[in-house]
C-alpha cells in the first residue's frame, strides 16, 4: 500500500465510512457490534465474501473483489441475464445455509417501525398520503410469518459483485440474520423489477411475487427517513420514491 497516490471514499455517512485504498477497503464503523456480526457472517456464508485481512476496532480491512457491482439504484444494469440469474442462485445457497446463531427483527418490531415511518413521512410532508397509505397497505403481505433462514438483510444490487455471469462475492454483511427469504430477493432486484424474473429463475424455486413487492414497498418507506438524513437522496429518479410510485 506503500505506493498507493490516492484514496477513495466509497461511502460516508453519520454512522459509518468505507474507504478504498489501492485493493484494500478500509469500513471505519463506531457501533463494533455490526463489525462483529459481519465478521461471523462472511465466515458462516457458502457464497464468495471478501478476504479480512485485518481488524484493528474501529476498523477492518478487507480485500477488494474482482469484478464489478451487479448494477446500481436509479441506473440500468448492464449486467446479463445470466449473471442476474447466478445472484439468484447464489441468495438460494445462502437460504439454504444452517441457520446463523443470533435472530432477525421480530415482524411485531418491523411493523411498529413501518407505523412510525409512515407518520413521519406524512406529518412532515415528505410524502403525500395517498401515496403512503397505498404502499402502507401494499407492505402489509410482507408483514407474515415465515420460515426463518440465513439472510444477508442488506442484498443490495451494489453489494453483489460479477465477473461477466459469475458471482465473485457479496459484500456488507453487517445486517445479516435469521429472516425471510423474500426479503433478500425484493432488496437485490428493489429499483430493478425488470430482472425479478431472472433472478426467480436463478433460485429455482417458486416464489411469492406479490411478498416481494410488498417488501419493495416496506423498504422504500422504512428507508426514505435514513437517507435523507444522511445525505442522500431517495427521490432521485428510480429509487425508493420512484419505487413507491410504481405501487400506485
Amino acid at each position: 500500500m506503500a505506493d498507493v497516490k490516492q484514496v477513495e471514499v466509497v461511502v460516508a455517512h453519520h454512522e459509518c465510512a468505507t474507504l478504498r485504498v489501492g485493493d484494500v477497503f478500509l469500513k471505519v464503523d463506531a457501533d463494533q457490534t455490526r463489525t462483529d456480526v459481519e465478521v461471523e457472517a462472511m465466515a458462516m456464508a457458502p457464497v464468495p465474501t471478501p478476504e479480512v485481512l485485518w481488524r484493528k476496532p474501529p476498523v477492518l480491512a478487507l480485500a477488494a473483489l474482482r469484478g464489478t457491482a451487479l448494477g446500481r439504484l436509479g441506473k440500468p444494469s448492464i449486467a446479463s441475464p445470466a449473471a442476474w440469474a447466478a445472484a439468484g442462485a447464489a441468495a438460494r445457497m445462502l437460504h439454504d445455509a444452517p441457520l446463523p446463531p443470533w435472530p432477525g427483527r421480530s415482524i411485531d418490531e418491523i411493523a411498529s417501525r413501518l407505523d412510525g415511518e409512515c407518520e413521519w413521512l406524512v406529518t412532515n410532508g415528505v410524502l403525500p398520503t395517498d401515496l403512503v397509505t397505498r404502499n402502507r397497505r401494499v407492505a402489509e403481505a410482507a408483514l407474515k410469518p415465515w420460515t426463518p433462514v440465513f439472510t444477508h438483510g442488506d442484498l443490495q444490487v451494489s453489494h453483489v459483485f460479477v465477473d461477466g455471469d459469475e458471482i465473485t462475492g457479496v459484500i456488507d454483511w453487517s445486517e445479516a440474520a435469521q429472516g425471510d427469504a423474500l426479503h433478500d430477493l425484493a432488496i437485490l432486484t428493489l429499483g430493478h423489477e425488470e430482472h425479478l424474473g431472472d433472478v426467480v429463475a436463478g433460485y429455482g424455486t417458486h416464489v411469492d411475487l406479490d411478498v416481494i413487492r410488498a417488501w419493495w414497498s416496506l423498504r422504500s418507506l422504512l428507508a426514505i427517513r435514513w437517507l435523507v438524513e444522511h445525505g442522500f437522496d431517495p427521490f432521485l429518479p428510480g429509487c425508493e420514491v420512484d419505487v413507491l410510485r410504481a405501487r400506485m
